[in-house]
């Protein structure tokens, strides 16, 4: 396959400690192939150590918002080791969504499917326009969704989950809010702004803060209770003896904003 351009596939914008992250592969409805995972590991590998980032937005150009892994890539790379080079490469990006110290947003303004819907689920927020649809339709081509349904079924039901795996058929925007896909529908001409106010309440809080609670989110999600219980009150104790936590509790108790040192 011809090599596509790495510098037009993904987008990069940075504004007032915002990162948006945007898929430009509208031709092919932003299909994440091997090079468009590439821009998008190294631009999160980079965001992860940097404290001017606060909040990462994804967001996509064109028809789709992500129509999943890009079948033709796929077919054209028909050996075992290439196709699990492949489904690792995914793995380890929707992990570092997971892990990344900011907060992860995905702007849906349109249809979302298989590694797509995957990318929306391993997202830590999710927006979309009331337009948008999700899916997980590997079934009706037989390749069931197997990795994209580790992340939906960590955000979804059991019952609604499969019938989404075995049926392959789309939900809406409204049935994904309903169902935890997603956190907010909203008219798609108000996209931008619901999401730019989303990230207005979040770099307002502390840095700090926000990268230990995310981090102990999802490790407690992983253990037994008592087990979580035990790991979160390590993380109070340490959480406490911060210099941002011991400015917040003072603000309040004296009625004034807070001055955030990220320490």
């Amino acid at each position: 396959m011809a090599k596509e351009p790495d510098n037009e596939i993904l987008k990069r914008s940075d504004t007032h400690g915002i990162t948006e992250l945007t898929l430009n592969r509208p031709e092919a409805r932003n299909a994440l192939s091997t090079a468009l995972m590439d821009r998008l590991q190294t631009e999160l590998d980079r965001i992860r150590d940097d404290k001017n980032v606060h909040v990462v937005v994804i967001a996509a150009n064109g028809p789709s918002f992500c129509s999943g892994h890009d079948l033709r890539e796929l077919r054209a790379m028909p050996t075992q080791k290439t196709h699990k080079r492949l489904f690792a490469q995914c793995s380890r990006l929707m992990l570092s969504i997971t892990r990344l110290p900011q907060p992860v947003i995905a702007k849906i303004h349109a249809t979302a499917t298989a590694a797509g819907c995957q990318l929306v689920a391993s997202c830590d927020l999710a927006v979309a326009a009331d337009t948008a649809e999700f899916a997980t339709p590997g079934v009706n081509i037989g390749l069931f969704c197997s990795t994209p349904m580790v992340a939906v079924s960590r955000n979804i039901g059991r019952k609604k989950t499969m019938e989404m795996l075995l049926t392959g058929t789309s939900v809406t925007a409204k049935t994904a809010e309903t169902i935890g896909l997603i956190n907010t529908v909203c008219p798609k001409i108000e996209l931008d702004n619901v999401v730019n106010q989303l990230c207005a309440t979040i770099t307002s809080k502390s840095p700090l803060t926000i990268k230990t609670g995310k981090e102990a989110f999802y490790r407690q999600l992983e253990m037994p209770i008592e087990e979580a219980y035990a790991y979160t009150s390590e993380v109070m104790v340490k959480n406490m003896m911060a210099r941002d936590a011991q400015e917040g509790i003072d603000a309040f108790l004296e009625k004034r904003p807070p001055e955030w040192k990220n320490a």
